[in-house]
């Protein structure tokens, strides 16, 4: 995929503008995939307290056997992308929603809070460091980011850690979908992705190891994801394993579920003020309940990686509930959206105050 180490000059990979060497990638034959690049920052908490961090060459992580990580799943992690702009910029976007609610995620798990300011500070250091593998404007990849922290001290006993490790990594990934997103068709899942009360709106790492027994066995099925109940009632309806719902009723409202152990998407928030203040449309966060399925005309799900992915059909214990919008394409508002929000992140769009990071 990549010849590391072996650069060239071209004007078609060094994106508008920006005259910086890039990496010899074949940038629009790229996955959804690791690509290991240059360098990552990695900060320890020793002592009751964080040294000042560093970027590194070296992509291994060494630690104890008894790491508290390995032993009790003490971590959790955030995503994010860079792009390159249609005017050769390079930003990133939103990065101080991911750092917040890394802190959120910290303190739910008996973690030290590593600073959302020195969050973004180390985001924008990681990336600038590994420009040659933030792809051109144009070619349908992204430099996607990845925080994440873990407990890295010994400990036997069920309690926190003493000594934790915070890293990024960035890696170069072609567009989610290959070709175009096509409306998915997923199923009511019959397992709980969290509990009243517990983690479900935070980004612990084992929230997704949990999903996934339920993601495979609803590939065995035919299906392409889950759609996850309230574990309470089983009669609202929460995300997916990895991404919120979004639902748009005949009438063009914009409805997303609420729950407090839905993950507060930062895609997800960022649709909805768009839906609202650039596309004039009425936005609601409340309970979905799964009877209300069959009154909606579109249905999406909404992420980092995808930003939307539509959804065509939904099935329900041997029920199918067939979107409106159909199984050729995304809905005509899930569309404006998309179309929307892509443009604000690769600079088409005027974005508003404080959305985009710029790293050079």
């Amino acid at each position: 995929m990549a010849r590391s180490g072996v650069c060239r000059r071209s004007r078609d990979l060094e994106g508008v503008g920006t005259g910086m060497e890039k990496k010899e990638i074949d940038w629009s034959g790229l996955g959804f995939e690791y690509v290991q690049t240059d360098k990552r920052f990695v900060a320890n908490y020793r002592n009751g307290a964080w040294d000042e961090g560093a970027l590194s060459g070296d992509a291994n992580v060494v630690i104890n056997e008894c790491a508290g990580v390995l032993q009790y799943s003490q971590s959790c992690f955030e995503g994010l992308k860079a792009y390159t702009t249609e005017d050769g910029r390079i930003v990133t976007f939103r990065p101080d929603m991911n750092g917040q609610r890394m802190e959120d995620s910290c303190k739910r798990l008996e973690m030290p809070v590593f600073p959302k300011e020195k969050f973004v500070e180390a985001v924008l250091q990681t990336v600038k460091a590994n420009e040659a593998y933030v792809p051109p404007y144009g070619s349908g990849a992204t430099l996607y980011i990845r925080p994440y922290m873990f407990a890295s001290g010994s400990v036997i006993g069920v309690k926190p850690a003493s000594e934790y490790q915070f890293r990024i990594f960035t890696t170069p990934v072609g567009p989610y979908f290959k070709g175009g997103a096509k409306p998915i068709t997923i199923r009511v899942c019959d397992y709980d992705r969290a509990a009243p009360n517990g983690t479900g709106h935070i980004k612990a790492g084992l929230n997704y190891a949990m999903s996934l027994y339920a993601i495979v066995d609803a590939h065995k099925q035919g299906y392409d994801e889950n759609m996850y109940l309230d574990a309470a009632t089983r009669t609202k309806v929460e995300e997916t394993g990895g991404a919120n719902f979004l639902f748009i009723t005949k009438d063009n409202k914009v409805v997303t579920p609420k729950s407090g152990s839905i993950l507060p998407s930062i895609t997800r928030r960022s649709l909805m003020y768009v839906a609202k203040e650039y596309l004039g449309l009425e936005t609601e966060e409340r309970e979905v309940y799964k009877e209300e399925l069959t009154e909606f005309a579109e249905c999406g799900l909404c992420g980092t990686a995808a930003v939307i992915s539509p959804v065509g059909k939904i099935v329900d214990h041997g029920k199918e509930i067939c979107l409106p919008s159909g199984m050729e394409a995304m809905g005509p508002v899930t569309q404006k959206l998309y179309d929307t929000l892509t443009g604000i992140q690769m600079g088409r769009i005027k974005a508003p105050e404080g959305w985009i990071q710029e790293i050079r």
